[in-house]
């Protein structure tokens, strides 16, 4: 009988359950890794049978009654050692939130992913948000009936949020927002005052191959293990994991912008060195996934902005790039390059913005998200809505669909609630940065010649291997001394910025 087991023998069972579901998930992943990279267009309709078929087979094993019964016994039982008891306490708290789900509304919701995509898809081939705007509908239908069924006491888009930052709501996120909206504008004025830096030598002509050769050998110095993932190339960059022996980057090239490539790759590698990073042994376990969206973001942009876009990273890599483009980089100095990466300019497209007005990308996100949920806006007039916020955020205004409303992928993927994760996972980079910068005085001149084993090193110790033991707020106390405060992100964009501009 279940209850005569011993605490280890039905941690055993616990644990079966858990890498079953995971081998279930992770054959998932390939298959959507497939879809967006490499599955020919008439898959799309049995491509979302087949992961519909698989979604519901992994949410009936951690959802049966029986996997409940394992989970209160464990709960009452002495004799688990702390990382065992860790991982049922976080189960059960995965348990009591799935059980609000039914496996039909599973299976449709998977089912409308691909279906979105798909529409997702032709619509930017077509240019043409209304291609769209139906299979959105339904996605967004589907996104209401989950977050009743997970429930909420504020906002109903605080159910949504709870799935990728645990415990975060909007009345927590106001606050951050607001800060957002009140610090950065004063910064943004003085630059837009100074005198703006050349950058036209970023969009003359870079042959594919050699960024995509360059953008390997960046991924490599930063420890980016390729006998343990590779690099595709697809319509929006992504990162996904099957375990930490198979974790896949994705990037897009254009040949005529330098910078859409590179800081693709560097970005996806940081959130790739972080899946890498987890613990091998405890595979399907809530110790071995990562702590939430913010923190998985904070480690892509630790290593796509502290890191890929400062001076120091240059000194050591310009070299080998002018090397491969002397005539494009001709007359170029060191000093002349990184001011054009980091130049500040108000822009339609959120993955290729600076990384300041890179927060009025999210902020608007965020608030359509909530209005879309709340009924507030419709998404026949999201086109519209979107220009109008981004004229009175950002004072510029998308003149087609693909530049504007069709940019991200997310919301075909029905990730609503995602978003506002990036601004926050960029504000703990700049807590993580600073604190490493503490813990290593030598971490600078190690970048400035190309040595990131001790840094990459810091970040498995210090975030990488806890995985999902320490909530977001937590995990920044035990590394900082203190919860996520913009002040660290001020400090260094002031500074920062100060500089390349001279204000």
């Amino acid at each position: 009988m279940l209850k005569q087991k011993s605490a280890k023998e039905l941690y055993q069972d616990y644990k079966e359950i858990n890498q079953k579901a995971a081998d279930v998930n992770y054959a998932s992943a390939v298959l959507g890794w497939d879809q967006e990279v490499f599955m020919p267009a008439k898959g799309f309709e049995h491509r979302g049978r087949q992961l519909a078929t698989l979604a519901s087979y992994s949410h009936e094993l951690l959802t049966s009654e029986h996997y409940g019964n394992i989970l209160e016994q464990l709960l009452s039982k002495d004799g688990l050692r702390e990382d065992e008891l860790a991982n049922v306490q976080l189960s059960k708290e995965d348990y009591d939130k799935e059980t609000k789900l039914s496996t039909s509304l599973v299976e449709r919701l998977t089912n409308q992913v691909s279906k979105s995509y798909d529409a997702w898809i032709r619509s930017r081939k077509e240019n043409d948000y209304k291609v769209y705007v139906p299979e959105l509908t339904n996605m967004l239908a589907l996104t209401k009936e989950k977050a009743d069924a997970y429930g909420y006491e504020g906002h109903v888009y605080d159910a949504l949020l709870d799935e990728y930052e645990k415990g975060a709501t909007v009345a927590m996120l106001e606050p951050i927002f607001s800060q957002v909206k009140e610090q950065l504008p004063p910064l943004l004025a003085k630059i837009k005052e100074a005198q703006q830096v050349e950058s036209s030598f970023l969009y003359k002509n870079y042959p594919k191959d050699k960024q995509w050769d360059f953008s390997i050998a960046v991924l490599k110095k930063m420890g980016y293990d390729f006998d343990a993932g590779r690099q595709d190339l697809s319509e929006h960059p992504f990162t996904t994991s099957f375990s930490p022996n198979d974790v896949r980057v994705t990037t897009r090239v254009d040949e005529n912008d330098f910078a859409s490539l590179l800081w693709s790759s560097i970005h996806e590698g940081g959130h790739a060195l972080y899946e890498q990073g987890l613990l091998a042994e405890q595979y399907g376990l809530p110790l071995g996934e990562a702590a939430s969206l913010s923190i998985h973001e904070s480690q892509s942009r630790i290593w796509e902005n502290n890191v890929g876009r400062s001076l120091l990273f240059w000194k050591h890599f310009y070299p080998e790039l002018t090397g491969l483009f002397p005539d494009q980089l001709n007359g170029v100095d060191v000093n002349a390059f990184y001011k054009s990466i980091n130049k500040v300019t108000p822009s339609l497209i959120r993955t290729e913005s600076d990384e300041l007005t890179y927060h009025f990308h999210v902020l608007i996100r965020y608030e359509i998200e909530k209005e879309l949920l709340s009924g507030a806006i419709n998404v026949a007039d999201l086109a519209e809505v979107w220009n109008s916020r981004y004229q009175n955020y950002l004072g510029v205004s998308a003149t087609n669909d693909k530049e504007g409303v069709l940019q991200d992928v997310h919301w075909a993927h029905g990730s609503f609630g995602y978003f506002p994760t990036y601004s926050l996972g960029s504000f703990y980079a700049a807590q993580f940065y600073k604190q490493a910068k503490k813990d290593m005085p030598d971490l600078e001149a190690n970048i400035a010649i190309g040595s990131f084993k001790y840094f990459h090193q810091w970040l498995t110790n210090k975030v990488h291997v806890h995985g999902r033991k320490y909530r977001s707020e937590e995990l920044c106390e035990r590394i900082t001394g203190e919860g996520l405060n913009l002040g660290a992100f001020m400090e260094y964009a002031t500074t920062k910025y100060g500089n390349i501009y001279g204000i």
